[in-house]
């Protein structure tokens, strides 16, 4: 064991503080080694080639170059797995998330305020060790970006808009794209949908606008009380956990705090269970990729309650982490690829509005 190989670490921060706090806490680990920080990105291109380290963490606000146009120069010519590290303001929020479609494989917040250090180095320590482990390639042409006619596949299903119907969705590494193609992909008379998706305060806030410029349907950052109606999806705020509740035919959504679960908040286990608790059959359960195994117990919670249960796929996802251990317990029903997840999404909405129409039919024959 004592030979196994470290994780090699290039920190990239203009602050003298923040390359110290992190460095001191990384060393804390034994499978984590700093060979090296810099302070803006020029000594990083350097360092990048004379160490080839596995990993780098990245400030986006940098003198010289900024950590976007920078990153977006390494992902083309030299890709290496990328960690954003951010302080928690709107406008870092909106490049944070650029960074991500740049190529970036997570973003977190500097530790400040209600963060704290020890939570951050046990966090970006594995964020790290999963980054370690994806295989990365270099960009390609943007992404195509507006509402197009992507949704054509499932807008073909002639679903009733339900209002007795949840979709949930829970995905951390790599979530932010996956989750961008999943909803671009859905048509207004969607069920309501409920997310989870691993990210800092005001990170989730600016995800949600973003969403919502490019989906058909609504979507927007969940406040304590909305309504889970068709057509809207609600993403759980940074830092708080969301569960479903309803209250007679209407479901609605809770935010609270509380402790980490799966040493995240928000936790896709926790909105799970209450999926599972509140919802039942009326759901479809979907995990996607990232690192670790929230999302997996709650999973199969669903599925016990009898909701419809989906797993990404390992070859579609950038880490096969949550869906794997979903897939090893038994939760999912089906393990699709991530361009096939609303396709399925809609056959088994479809497939339930069958069956309840001929469990009406049937009924209303025996009244005659």
């Amino acid at each position: 064991m004592g030979d196994q190989k470290k994780i090699r670490v290039l920190i990239v921060d203009d602050s003298a503080i923040v390359r110290k706090i992190f460095t001191h806490e990384l060393s804390k680990y034994p499978d984590i080694e700093v060979v090296g920080t810099a302070p803006d990105p020029y000594i990083a291109r350097d360092k990048i080639v004379k160490l080839k380290p596995d990993v780098i963490t990245l400030d986006i606000e940098m003198p010289r170059m900024d950590g976007l146009t920078f990153l977006k120069k390494l992902m083309k010519y030299y890709p290496v797995p990328t960690i954003v590290v951010s302080s928690l303001t709107q406008k870092n929020s909106r490049m944070a998330l650029d960074a991500l479609e740049a190529g970036a494989v997570e973003v977190m917040a500097k530790p400040g305020g209600s963060y704290s250090v020890g939570d951050m180095s046990v966090q970006l320590a594995e964020k790290i060790r999963a980054a370690s482990r994806i295989r990365m390639f270099p960009s390609q042409l943007p992404r195509k970006d507006k509402k197009e006619g992507d949704n054509l596949k499932v807008t073909s299903f002639a679903l009733g808009k339900t209002t007795h119907k949840v979709i949930a969705i829970g995905a951390s590494t790599g979530g932010t794209e996956a989750i961008k193609t999943v909803l671009t992909q859905l048509p207004p008379t969607t069920p309501g949908i409920v997310i989870v998706q691993h990210m800092p305060p005001k990170f989730t806030t600016s995800f949600a606008e973003r969403l919502n410029d490019l989906c058909q349907i609504e979507v927007r950052e969940a406040k304590d009380g909305d309504a889970v109606v068709p057509g809207l999806a609600l993403i759980a705020p940074g830092n708080f956990h969301m569960v479903l509740k309803r209250s007679g035919a209407r479901y609605y959504v809770e935010i609270k705090d509380g402790p980490m679960v799966c040493y995240q908040r928000p936790s896709v286990d926790v909105l799970f269970f209450s999926v599972a608790r509140y919802a039942g059959s009326n759901a479809v359960g979907v995990l996607m990729t990232g690192m670790g195994k929230d999302g997996a117990q709650g999973l199969l919670a669903m599925k016990q309650a009898g909701a419809r249960t989906i797993a990404q796929d390992e070859e579609s996802c950038v880490v096969f982490g949550m869906p794997k251990e979903a897939i090893k317990l038994g939760a999912a029903d089906y393990v699709v690829p991530l361009p096939k997840i609303p396709e399925t999404i809609f056959k088994l909405l479809s497939e339930d509005e069958n069956q309840e129409r001929s469990i009406q039919n049937s009924q209303d024959i025996r009244r005659i």
